[in-house]
């Protein structure tokens, strides 16, 4: 049983639940609301509608968004369009381009809030 299951991610509670019942018992597995919330009653809504991990993250991508690959937050860019995660010559292009500009420009001193975001990861990951 999980109270306010609406604040775990769609991930964290199709594990859950497939934890539940692996003995010849019957077993439940319960997920109740601890507040209003119209996207946590989506999420749990897909967790109800079906047992693939796969359609639940999917799922979990057009609720939330993609969120940060490399960051200190946990939750979606709502204000943000998003390439498609799975273009991978988009991300090979966007690699190189990234390179490029880091060896014109190691500090990203030409662009001070992209250079306080790269320290500000720099602080917690060891990206150099």
């Amino acid at each position: 049983m999980i109270e306010g299951a609406e604040r775990f991610g769609l991930a964290q509670l199709h594990q859950f639940r497939g934890r539940v019942g692996r003995a010849q018992h019957q077993s439940y597995c319960l997920l109740f609301e601890g507040g209003i919330d119209e996207e946590g009653s989506q999420r749990l809504a897909a967790v109800a509608a079906t047992d693939s991990g796969f359609e639940l993250a999917e799922r979990d991508l057009q609720l939330r968004g993609p969120g940060q690959l490399v960051g200190l937050r946990q939750h979606g860019l709502p204000d943000m369009l998003a390439a498609d995660l799975l273009d991978v010559a988009l991300g090979r292009r966007t690699r190189q381009a990234a390179l490029k500009w880091l060896d014109h420009d190691p500090t990203l001193s030409a662009w001070k809030p992209l250079s306080d975001a790269m320290n500000g990861y720099r602080a917690v990951f060891d990206i150099d």
